[in-house]
């Protein structure tokens, strides 16, 4: 092999336009050389047929035919280069495995070779060799350092060594294959293949290691979640058990003292009613008894026995009022027995809206949105604006809740900026930040035909002009006439629709930032494994009239719940 490379070399080999190993070499009249195709190309974009090399110009465009002779040595020079690439990979084969190439010819004991023939593609030991360097015919023969596996290595249509390869059909060829059957395919030598599909191999295989590591953070994280459920699950349980249980004491206490107090009640009823039949009864004894009297001295004839014995004072003996005494005991128990009903009513009443909830959490239906701005709800946070920060064209209200903006001048260019300022953007940042833990805030945008809302790095950009880019460190949703956009990816839509009224929510230490449609209680979007160092501040900007009117302003409202 040394032999042959000082005779032949690359460059004799190469075509000038695709520098690369002659592909069906033909020859203009000028005496160049060049790849069919190459030349082909060139002449059907050039507007003048001439020589790429010399500049010869032809009158017609010359019949080209494929230089065999050429094409030969080019097959020969790409099978040397084959020979050296597998005599190297033999030689790294065999000192990994420390093994040796063996000679095909023995029979016995078998030698170990000491070159192998690419005609033959036979390897031979030292003696076996020997009619190699003797007879004329064998003389010519190629041979190199021993190469294992030869069968592998050859054609088995031509017995010819595999040279090039076929990008088209992904197949292995031998000079003789790729002129015949591969005359229009993407051919290239097997060196060339060999470099770019390893080159793949690598990227395929970073590409696999990073989808290893996604995957493995998506565990990580799952099985974070799972257990941080399964405590916060614990929690609940007992929670709600202690507090239901509390309850369940409540409503028996309640149903204790219930009896106790109605039989109290009524007891002392039955002795206020005793009390007053027994006045009665006397009452009507003593009645009766002034009947008897009435109708014994009615009945005297003598008229001065009659006056003599006429009572001095009321013929009527001493009774009570009875218009001062009433018992309408029926009456404070139907109403007792009403309000009861109705304290009952309502207490089934949210009875069955737990045991809906519950249900709705068994099938699945309640990870619903609603119960989810809840859960955000309950974070909520007092958030005020941040004069200090906001862009000069932006109007901030006396309580630091609104802000929009004006159509300026634009003289404000002149001013002195604070160094906290954006100059930019129009945008103000709220006056608190967060650097863990959970906060909710939320703003009404009304009918803004555009806005952007969301939290920013206390090192975001306010000079100049802010990069929309995922590493801008401002993660925000930026709303457009009728669709929503994240702020670091423009022109890809995230949510269709119009809101009036949007819910923020931040949970610095898992990494995640939603936002929400509060009417609706559904989700417009959320950022997920993010990674925050520092500080996180509420971010507004109203944006200007570039989608129609828009000088309404965006406002900090309490939270307000969906039922």
């Amino acid at each position: 092999m040394a032999s042959s490379s000082s005779l032949l070399s690359e460059e004799q080999f190469l075509c000038p336009i695709c520098l690369d190993v002659f592909n069906r070499p033909v020859s203009t009249p000028c005496g160049h050389n060049f790849c069919m195709s190459c030349i082909t190309t060139y002449w059907t974009n050039a507007p003048v047929c001439q020589c790429p090399v010399c500049k010869a110009a032809f009158e017609r465009r010359p019949d080209l035919k494929v230089n065999t002779f050429i094409s030969e040595l080019a097959s020969q020079f790409m099978s040397l280069q084959v020979a050296d690439a597998l005599i190297w990979s033999s030689d790294q084969q065999q000192a990994g495995c420390g093994g040796a190439v063996l000679c095909d010819i023995c029979t016995d004991t078998q030698e170990e070779a000491i070159k192998t023939c690419l005609e033959c593609l036979t390897s031979y030991c030292n003696v076996h060799l020997e009619p190699h360097h003797r007879a004329v015919g064998l003389k010519r023969h190629r041979l190199v350092e021993p190469l294992a596996n030869m069968e592998d290595k050859i054609c088995r249509e031509h017995t010819r060594l595999l040279i090039f390869f076929c990008r088209s059909d992904k197949v292995l060829l031998c000079d003789i294959c790729a002129s015949l059957r591969h005359v229009n395919h993407d051919v290239v030598p097997v060196q060339q293949a060999y470099a770019e599909m390893k080159l793949l191999l690598g990227d395929t295989e970073a590409n696999v290691q990073q989808m290893i590591q996604e995957r493995l953070q998506k565990v990580r994280a799952m099985k974070e979640s799972v257990k941080q459920s399964k405590t916060e699950t614990i929690d609940v349980m007992a929670n709600s058990v202690q507090d239901l249980t509390a309850l369940v004491s409540e409503i028996q206490r309640s149903q204790r003292e219930l009896v106790k107090v109605m039989e109290e009640k009524q007891k002392t009823a039955e002795a206020q009613a005793d009390g007053f039949i027994g006045s009665m009864e006397r009452e009507i004894n003593e009645l009766q008894r002034t009947t008897m009297k009435l109708r014994e001295l009615k009945q005297t004839k003598d008229q001065l026995s009659f006056l003599k014995n006429f009572p001095k004072h009321s013929l009527l003996p001493h009774t009570m009022d009875l218009s001062l005494f009433s018992f309408n005991r029926h009456v404070e128990v139907h109403h007792i027995r009403k309000s009861l009903s109705k304290s009952v009513s309502q207490l089934r009443m949210l009875l069955n809206k737990m045991n809906t909830e519950i249900k709705q959490f068994s099938d699945g239906t309640d990870v619903s949105n609603s119960a989810t701005l809840r859960y955000m709800q309950q974070y909520e946070e007092e958030v005020l604006l941040d004069p200090d920060t906001a862009h000069p064209l932006l109007i901030i209200s006396a309580d630091r809740k609104q802000v929009r903006y004006s159509m300026g001048s634009g003289l404000w260019g002149n001013q002195n900026f604070n160094p906290h300022m954006f100059t930019e953007h129009l945008a103000v940042l709220g006056q608190r930040g967060f650097s863990s833990g959970k906060f909710y805030f939320e703003v009404f945008v009304g009918e803004k035909s555009e806005w952007c809302l969301g939290v920013a790095a206390a090192s975001v950009q306010r000079i100049g002009a802010l990069s929309r880019s995922p590493h801008s460190g401002l993660w925000a949703i930026w709303f457009l006439v009728d669709k929503f956009e994240t702020f670091g990816s423009p022109n890809v839509p995230v949510h269709i629709g119009k809101v009036e009224r949007v819910g923020v929510f931040v949970d610095y230490d898992g990494g995640q930032i939603s936002f929400c449609d509060v009417q609706t209680a559904t989700l417009i979007y959320s950022f997920t494994e993010c990674l925050f160092a520092e500080e996180l501040y509420p971010y507004f900007n109203p944006c200007d009239n570039e989608y129609g009117s828009n000088l309404e302003p965006m406002i900090i409202v309490p939270a307000s719940c969906t039922e």
